[in-house]
């Protein structure tokens, strides 16, 4: 790099979370090569679209879903009645891990963190009113997302939507489970060969569906730092791409419908920057490594939004604070959509009114602030393009060391990965806790005797109750003899190594529950069995 300031004795030196060192002052020569491309071309360092937010604001998707499938409704209906355009589905931690709501393990647990669902009811009953023609809906599903995203597809069928039109995303990026949140079910090579599944049926029977979200989110929820986020979830992207192109489909058939989560706390401008050099880097891979003959392939499409773990439960209004500032970032960042966090995220899940600030956060942000302009307004700033560029090489780098491990699936499947960030985990939070990382309310500008102020959403075990007579309902009504035949083809297709969605879509169909179909594939495949590291 040309013209680095030198530091005077008396100034601090700064070093991003990334580690790169931040100049006291930032020129024209600093940047080195500039990139002069304009918004929408590639490599698409100023965004995807030529317009961006001029043409379209991104759309606002809040996470939501609790309960029963009654509940979650009910919410769902009055996020979009206060103009939320997009929904993004929470499941409780049974549907996440493959139980139904009788299992003995998921006594507590039905409906707590998330909707509780069992059989295709439920989705009918959740969905119901809804335009799914004008409501796209991402289900953050992971280790059972084939069930789920089969009963997504079989409800819409049932309504008459024609699924070739179907827009929508399905988390369903379960390496990351692998390294972060741990709502895996079954082995690696399994696991994977399910998500490929998805991406060659959506490919051919939904076009327009976005089958994976590659979550870099939860990595650095769980620890990494910005670089390696982006680090490792494009190389769990180059997993799945490279597995299902190893099925005869080209490129462009479908790394347009490819999706990122990324996350966002810390540094406002190393965020910003940090977006900026993956577009880029994102659409060189595609059409450098790939040879994609199309512009779209190489898109970054991306939902950005505050990350939970910047949220602290000491001072919660300070989180209303943070997250503002975490949606100018992901607005800055030029993201397709963004999931804001909400100030009670750091105890509970968020409440009605918690939900509603983060919902006028965005919408304050899109109609009074100016932010959908222009394109790109930090495009030129010394040292957002600096910061960029190095960005870009440091991913690359982490990218390459990736690699020297055998690749991301045997790091993740040898729990190298997982150890990495565990530890740096811990060091974040001891540095937290001894003071060196600043944390606002937390170890700094405290007040003594805080007293807590957030409403708790109740869980309510009544309603527990009653999603299990629904699912005995079910169980009762359903013709059990076409539900064994279907389960008793799932296992035979996984034995025979084929696309297991269209068993699974009529597995569904039956009323099959999710506990039903992920006990057959655990018959064929078995359970995955998490090394012990750190």
């Amino acid at each position: 790099m040309k013209n680095k300031t030198p530091l005077k004795k008396d100034i601090t030196k700064v070093v991003l979370e990334s580690g790169i060192e931040v100049d006291p002052l930032y020129t024209h020569e600093s940047i080195g090569q500039p990139d002069l491309s304009n918004p929408g071309e590639y490599p698409f360092t100023r965004g995807i679209h030529k317009l961006m937010y001029r043409k379209r604001p991104f759309t606002i998707r809040q996470y939501a879903g609790f309960g029963t499938p009654t509940e979650t409704h009910e919410r769902f209906l009055y996020l979009i009645k206060n103009g939320q355009t997009g929904l993004n589905v929470a499941f409780d931690l049974p549907t996440q891990t493959g139980l139904d709501s009788d299992d003995p393990r998921a006594v507590g647990e039905v409906g707590r963190v998330g909707m509780s669902v069992d059989t295709l009811a439920d989705f009918e009953e959740v969905f119901d009113g809804i335009d799914l023609d004008k409501i796209t809906v991402s289900l953050t599903i992971n280790g059972s997302a084939i069930i789920l995203v089969a009963m997504y597809l079989a409800m819409a069928q049932k309504r008459g939507f024609d699924i070739k039109n179907l827009r929508g995303t399905a988390q369903n990026d379960i390496l990351k489970e692998f390294i972060g949140r741990g709502t895996w079910i079954f082995p690696v090579d399994a696991s994977v060969k399910m998500v490929v599944d998805i991406i060659e049926y959506c490919a051919n029977e939904v076009p327009k569906y976005s089958p994976v979200s590659v979550c870099g989110y939860h990595i650095r929820e769980s620890g990494a730092n910005p670089v390696q986020e982006m680090a490792y979830a494009f190389c769990i992207a180059k997993a799945y791409t490279d597995e299902t192109m190893k099925r005869g489909l080209d490129i462009d058939t479908f790394a347009s419908r490819l999706s990122f989560n990324f996350d966002i706390y810390g540094n406002f401008f190393e965020q910003i920057a940090k977006f900026r050099g993956a577009r880029r880097l994102w659409a060189k891979i595609i059409k450098e490594q790939y040879n994609s003959q199309n512009d779209k392939s190489c898109w970054l499409r991306m939902i950005a939004g505050g990350g939970g773990g910047g949220l602290t439960k000491e001072q919660p209004e300070n989180n209303i604070i943070r997250s503002a500032y975490y949606a100018l970032i992901s607005a800055l960042s030029g993201t397709q959509t963004m999931a804001l966090c909400s100030y009670d995220e750091a105890f509970t899940i968020p409440t009605e009114k918690a939900a509603e600030i983060s919902l006028r956060t965005m919408q304050i942000l899109i109609h009074e602030m100016g932010i959908c302009d222009t394109v790109d307004p930090l495009g030129g700033s010394y040292y957002i393009e600096t910061l960029s560029n190095q960005m870009e090489a440091a991913i690359v780098k982490e990218m390459a060391a990736v690699d020297t491990k055998g690749g991301i699936v045997k790091a993740i499947s040898t729990g190298t990965i997982q150890e990495a960030i565990s530890r740096q985990a811990y060091a974040r939070e001891m540095a937290i806790q001894n003071g060196d990382t600043k944390k606002v309310g937390v170890n700094c500008f405290r007040k003594e005797e805080e007293a807590k102020t957030v409403e708790f959403h109740p869980y309510d075990e009544e309603n527990a109750r009653k999603q299990l007579e629904r699912l005995h309902k079910v169980k009762k009504q359903r013709n059990s003899i076409e539900v064994k035949k279907c389960l008793d083809r799932i296992k035979q297709d996984a034995q025979d190594d084929l696309n297991l969605m269209p068993s699974v879509i009529e597995a569904v169909k039956a009323y099959a529950t999710v506990g039903e179909i992920a006990q057959t594939l655990k018959d064929a495949y078995g359970e995955y069995d998490e090394p012990i590291y750190f």
